[in-house]
């Protein structure tokens, strides 16, 4: 595959995935096997293609088309973007021709090929930054933007023609032409027949499967593109009852591929305990499955709600899809839903309908209209529709679906679940609740079950409810620490009793302030550095500018509140409720050195064969970097290992003066694994020759795995001596009171739900916790005179690096009079797991750095302590725990 620098360029601007990626070295290779020329022979093409992609057996068109058969949610519209950006700069060509299967995704091609939009394709394509690409649609064509451009002031580089395949399949009924055929008075000729002249126009087609066989495309092929390029993820036409796979696939990254790279949600079916489904009618059992979706929905309401505030990310308003099994039948569901007697009529006026009555345009534009459930104020929840909901409507928010039409598991699959696989986020962000798409299926739970034990199916967990799913309301619960409740006078939540600081009103406004200001002195070496007088001095004065009204200006208005004395009390009381947790990066310090270290390629997978003399010729003809004796001789490079070198220093991080030795060495492996099976030199330069991107591509692909980086030292930088604690969000039963920490719990299948409090020394009276060891670890805590305070972090607080950018945020944090340790209660079984030991080494070398810091500024000593669950008893004391589970380097 060759013009590698412009596939990296393109990949790397765009930020490709690999199957995105892999496509695009496709596309490159073809450019390189065959002509793309408006005489060229088609039939010579197909032959080309074929001997290096047995998966083509056909063209199916009178040009060379090719599809590329990608799943839903991988990114087929950026992969259209990449896909022109490669033939504009390596080939030049100027001129394209997408088709939409639709309205709603020709506005959305539209929307995605204009400029300063959020899903612009060609963001960081220098060629197109100054002069953006001229967007011709079936809307505008006939004012001859698409023409005058070209020959008079063409600072465009490229035309991209966007069409409507839909409205040309309306306007050939009856044996019309369609309207882009007709004359144009402007032109002198019919818009179509000014493209059909075109020598470098590459057609499209968004997805194909949809129109593949309609008179729209009949009419469209006439235009004779050079190159036709198709994207869909059903690379099949249904005829009746029978399915015909497309003949021209040329690559395939199925939905069972992008769910195992984790590019989509991950499906799951629902069901409850013990159910069993001859204990309901059918009106039952309907009622049943739309109640759990609620629920189901609901729970995931909140769980999006308190990622969102945690991680300071855009909430995610999720929404349900219900499959009505006609439009009487849907008509019937909103009835249902939208009733006193659901819910307490919560969701009336909160539900969209789409049947199948609507057709053509009218259909068009009402799926057009669902497009805005992805916006937090619109306050549709719940979606409605029979068998209307297909490709264009990519939506990332469709999280819940409950399917009441009879079909069977695979029909289930194909029809709903497709809808909802993209990701809100554009990766899956680690847990179950934000990255899964759930089905409810009570009646059809086992069969769906039974069949994801297929190896391609895409099914491959299932949930119970009132199990996995709560069966009740949650909430999102918000908790400030200690010190926020203390100013704001908020009750306890277990014992009911108030905290007050500050009684007047005034007095809460300035400390609240204050703890505002404080976040500016995070710089600070130890919390308890604001105490200085001149540091104080300036947060009074900050305080002051902040918060003094006009009104305190005239005399006898109000009586003024000492704002000294309360921004002095309430520094106090924050160094008393916080425990100094420094932020500290690792920095190299002098020369760095980065490298790749020498390895043993794994050639295991190398198979390949020589070419035909003749396809290897036309091959290198294209190549720059090759030279032709005239005829069909070949001059070689001085040695066999010198092409793969050559391809290798084409990459980025490859610099040839640095990495000679290592590159002939790699290279040396694969040569000499070349001859060992295909014995003659001359079979080994062919193979070099035509596959030798291949290869390259191998090689490097390995190398990352061997890259190091050295400096002449390390070390450790404080950019914080402290961090101020900020709120908490969980989601918990609602209309539940936090437990009390000392309370046992029996079910332990709800415990992360639950909330306890009734704390005298955490940062915050309301905690939640992963496991009874948790709990039963804070009891320790509580009950230990030593310990001063302690608190459960959150997800911002540490900067622990144990994985490449993989951060680690150890359970608990506790300060006694003498020390601080990072805990971290494990279950016994797992505590010689590879991540559990990675994250304990990285914690080590935390304390050891923050150890240095405190002792410098006056501080204490830190450990971390890893204890497996069956020592975490109550009888026992942090300073015995520490004695035996402390990890030192």
């Amino acid at each position: 595959m060759v013009m590698s620098h412009h596939v990296n360029a393109i990949s790397n601007r765009l930020s490709l995935r690999s199957p995105q990626r892999e496509s695009l070295e496709i596309l490159a290779h073809v450019c390189e096997l065959i002509k793309l020329e408006k005489q060229a022979d088609s039939a010579e093409a197909l032959e080309s293609i074929k001997r290096e992609f047995s998966t083509v057996t056909d063209f199916e068109r009178d040009f060379p088309s090719l599809c590329f058969a990608l799943a839903t949610g991988v990114g087929k519209t950026r992969l259209m973007g990449a896909f022109i950006a490669y033939l504009f700069e390596a080939k030049r060509f100027r001129h394209f021709f997408v088709l939409a299967p639709n309205l709603t995704i020709y506005n959305k091609l539209f929307t995605d090929f204009t400029p300063n939009t959020s899903k612009y394709v060609f963001q960081g394509i220098s060629a197109f930054s100054t002069d953006p690409p001229e967007i011709i649609t079936g809307d505008n064509y006939e004012s001859g933007r698409g023409v005058r451009a070209r020959y008079l002031f063409d600072t465009s580089p490229i035309h991209i023609n966007i069409f409507n395949i839909s409205k040309i399949n309306s306007e050939v009924r009856g044996g019309k032409s369609p309207r882009i055929k007709r004359l144009s008075e402007y032109l002198g000729e019919s818009y179509f027949e000014y493209l059909s002249k075109l020598d470098d126009l590459v057609l499209l087609m968004d997805e194909s499967h949809r129109y593949r066989a309609s008179a729209g495309v009949r009419a469209i092929n006439e235009l004779k593109p050079i190159l036709g390029l198709e994207l869909t993820a059903t690379p099949q036409v249904e005829k009746g009852t029978c399915t015909e796979p497309f003949k021209n696939v040329i690559y395939s990254y199925p939905l069972s591929s992008a769910l195992a790279d984790g590019f989509v949600k991950e499906p799951a079916v629902a069901t409850r305990e013990n159910f069993d489904v001859r204990n309901y009618t059918d009106e039952g059992l309907e009622r049943l499955k739309l109640e759990d979706g609620i629920r189901i929905h609901e729970h995931t309401k909140t769980e999006l709600d308190v990622f969102a505030r945690q991680h300071d990310k855009p909430l995610v308003k999720p929404f349900m899809l219900v499959v009505a099994q006609n439009t009487d039948h849907a008509n019937s569901l909103v009835r249902t839903i939208e009733d006193e007697s659901f819910f307490d009529g919560r969701y009336k006026g909160r539900v969209i309908t789409v049947h199948s009555g609507q057709t053509g345009e009218e259909r068009d534009e009402t799926v057009q209209q669902l497009l805005s459930v992805e916006n937090p104020r619109n306050p549709t929840e719940i979606v409605v529709h029979v068998n209307m909901l297909k490709e264009g409507w990519d939506v990332t928010n469709l999280y819940t679906i409950v399917p009441l039409r009879a079909a069977n598991s695979k029909t289930l699959v194909e029809q709903s679940i497709g809808r909802g696989l993209r990701l809100p986020y554009g990766k899956r962000v680690g847990m179950p609740v934000i990255d899964r798409l759930t089905i409810v299926s009570h009646d059809r739970f086992q069969e769906i079950i039974d069949d994801a034990n297929r190896p391609d199916s895409i099914i491959r967990t299932g949930v119970v409810i009132g199990k996995d799913i709560p069966d009740k309301p949650t909430q999102v619960v918000r908790i400030d620490p200690i010190i926020v409740q203390n100013i704001t006078a908020k009750p306890d939540e277990v014992e009911g009793k108030q905290r007050t600081m500050f009684e007047n009103p005034e007095e809460q406004k300035i400390a609240m302030t204050t703890l505002q200001v404080i976040k500016q002195y995070e710089r600070l070496s130890r919390s308890a550095e604001l105490k200085s007088p001149d540091v104080q001095r300036e947060i009074i004065e900050k305080v002051t500018s902040e918060v003094t009204p006009a009104q305190y200006e005239l005399e006898g208005i109000r009586e003024k509140a000492d704002i000294g004395s309360v921004v002095a009390e309430t520094i106090g009381i924050f160094v008393e409720w916080s425990i100094d947790i420094p932020r500290i990066i690792i920095a190299p310090r002098g020369d760095v050195t980065c490298r790749f270290t020498s390895f043993k390629v794994d050639v295991s997978g190398i198979h390949l064969q020589p070419v035909d003399r003749d396809i290897l010729i036309q091959h290198l003809r294209g190549q720059a970097q090759y030279h032709l004796v005239s005829g069909s001789g070949i001059v070689p490079e001085n040695r066999l290992e010198d092409y793969l070198v050559r391809g290798l220093i084409d990459f980025d991080d490859i610099h040839y003066d640095d990495h000679a030795e290592l590159l002939y060495n790699l290279a040396g492996q694969v040569v000499r694994h070349l001859k060992s099976y295909l014995g003659r030199d001359e079979d080994v330069l062919n193979v070099l020759q035509y596959h030798q991107q291949t290869l390259v591509n191998l090689i490097h692909a390995q190398m990352q795995d061997h890259y190091e980086e050295d400096a002449t030292g390390y070390e450790a930088v404080v950019s914080k001596g402290f961090t101020t604690l900020r709120h908490h969000s969980y989601s918990a039963p609602a209309h539940e009171p936090a437990r009390n920490f000392r309370q046992p719990v029996d079910d332990t299948h709800l415990f992360r739900g639950m909330l306890f409090g009734g704390f005298k020394k955490c940062l915050y009276s309301i905690q939640k916790f992963d496991s009874d060891t948790e709990r039963r670890f804070s009891v320790i805590l509580e009950n230990d005179a030593d310990v001063l305070k302690w608190v459960k972090p959150g997800r911002e607080d540490f900067q622990i690096h144990y994985h490449h950018d993989d951060t680690y945020e150890p359970d608990f944090v506790v300060e006694t009079k003498t020390a601080k340790y990072l805990g971290e209660p494990k279950r016994a079984d797992q505590m010689n797991q590879e991540d559990v030991l990675a994250k304990a080494k990285a914690a080590v070398i935390w304390c050891q750095h923050a150890t240095e810091h405190e002792k410098i500024h006056g501080g204490k000593a830190w450990s971390y302590l890893l204890i497996p669950h069956d020592a975490v008893t109550e009888n026992k004391t942090l300073q015995g725990l520490a004695s035996v589970f402390s990890l030192v380097a």
